[in-house]
């Protein structure tokens, strides 16, 4: 017997009554992109492999170790399944020319794909919503995508979350700052992990981020960033804080929070929660007005964020999130050839008045089926028998108490809708 096949580590089935959880929760999140002005764009899951290099940076552990990238056998080009949404929206705005029409507000959402060992929070495939705010320089905008999800957050119920935000200022800024950094790391290279050593003159302020214990006194007492920002950067910094304090968001100012990504700068925030362990981190952001020059655009700001779908639905199951099961409105019984031919009818004519409506298939009993229409929750079964077939009928039969009695099809959908009203006002209607 040959080897039942399963799938990928760490790409998961969603199944049904988890699906109809995700399926309520991307309703609530289109509702609430929109309040703010945001309009969707889809992107392709495979994307030139010179893309993430360009925009994240090469000696990121994302392009180093973690892109899922090969070479397509026709034409010899290098492709790679998207590990993040910002760069491929931002080469779409860039090659459809959108900022040509004025700044664009565009969300995006789907599975990215990175190579890491599968844990609780953290897969190989997991799906991200993406908000990008293209051409708008000010920290008015910085502010608004920071309280868009506050208010997302109060919307879902969470309440373990927190804001933790920085500025890491503009690229001559940082430049000064790594160089200070360097020599400050350089003095204590023997205290040093594998890690850091690796990235001490390829990527030093990953350094900063780690999550090594015996790291921590060193990287606390390194060259703070903030320390390094001229003028301009500290009045943005501190507008986007006074927007948030106008607001009564609390956040936490941490000079340690870098990114993992090359194309930030200026200010960046983590919504952090301590409910889901060592995957703390729910959503994240900040400016990268580089980055459109940077994929060969005209030179444009922006500021954007992504959140993590599992990680979130976790914690909105915790606060007691969940689906409303589907239940049709209608469950339809038959027996014989001519009552099967009638109960095709009378479903699809229900569907055509917006009904939903659950037809038996694969034959059985009246009384076999009629377990299958109690068990589906609908309010009522419409009973189709060879005496129903014969008089253009159905036998009409509430599931949760009523008569049952014989109606004709050109009255169905008009008791069936009185019925479902009637059944609406039981459940706590005035």
């Amino acid at each position: 017997m040959s080897q039942t096949l399963q799938a990928v580590r760490g790409m998961n089935d969603i199944l049904p009554e988890e699906a109809e959880t995700w399926e309520q929760f991307e309703e609530s999140i289109r509702d609430w992109l929109k309040a703010y002005g945001y309009r969707p764009i889809r992107m392709p899951l495979v994307e030139p492999t010179p893309l993430f290099k360009r925009a994240i940076g090469e000696v990121t552990d994302i392009v180093e170790k973690e892109m899922y990238s090969f070479e397509d056998a026709l034409n010899g080009e290098h492709l790679t399944l998207r590990p993040e949404g910002t760069a491929s929206c931002v080469r779409a705005a860039i090659q459809h020319k959108l900022l040509h029409a004025g700044p664009q507000r565009l969300y995006y959402y789907g599975p990215m794909y990175r190579h890491e060992r599968p844990q609780k929070g953290r897969y190989r495939q997991f799906h991200q919503i993406g908000v990008e705010a293209l051409g708008h320089a000010g920290p008015d905008i910085d502010a608004e995508l920071i309280l868009m999800c506050a208010r997302l957050w109060d919307d879902l119920g969470l309440e373990d979350v927190r804001l933790e935000l920085n500025s890491l200022g503009s690229s001559d800024e940082r430049a000064a700052h790594r160089q200070a950094l360097i020599a400050y790391l350089e003095a204590h290279r023997d205290q040093l992990d594998e890690d850091a050593q690796r990235r001490l003159y390829s990527n030093p302020l990953r350094i900063l981020d780690t999550k090594n214990p015996d790291l921590q006194a060193l990287v606390e007492a390194a060259p703070k960033l903030i320390d390094f920002l001229g003028d301009e950067s500290l009045a943005h910094f501190e507008a986007v804080q006074q927007v948030l304090r106008d607001a009564g968001q609390p956040f936490r100012v941490n000079p340690r929070l870098v990114r993992g990504l090359d194309y930030y700068n200026r200010t960046v925030f983590e919504w952090v929660t301590d409910s889901l362990g060592a995957q703390g981190t729910i959503c994240a952001g900040g400016r990268y007005d580089g980055l459109i020059e940077q994929l060969g655009g005209k030179p444009a700001p922006a500021a954007g964020f992504a959140m993590g779908v599992e990680r979130i639905l976790a914690l909105w199951r915790d606060a007691g999130g969940v689906a409303e099961a589907a239940v049709p409105d209608a469950y339809v019984v038959h027996q014989g050839e001519a009552a099967g031919r009638l109960a095709f009818r009378v479903a699809e004519t229900l569907r055509g008045h917006g009904f939903a409506v659950l037809m038996h298939c694969g034959g059985g009993s009246f009384k076999s089926q009629m377990k299958k229409a109690d068990a589906s929750g609908a309010p009522v079964a419409l009973v189709i028998g060879e005496d129903e077939a014969a008089a253009a009928e159905v036998s009409f039969k509430p599931m949760r108490g009523g008569d049952q009695r014989r109606i004709g099809l050109d009255e169905l959908a008009s008791e069936l809708a009185e019925q479902l009203f009637a059944a609406d006002g039981d459940d706590g209607g005035v």
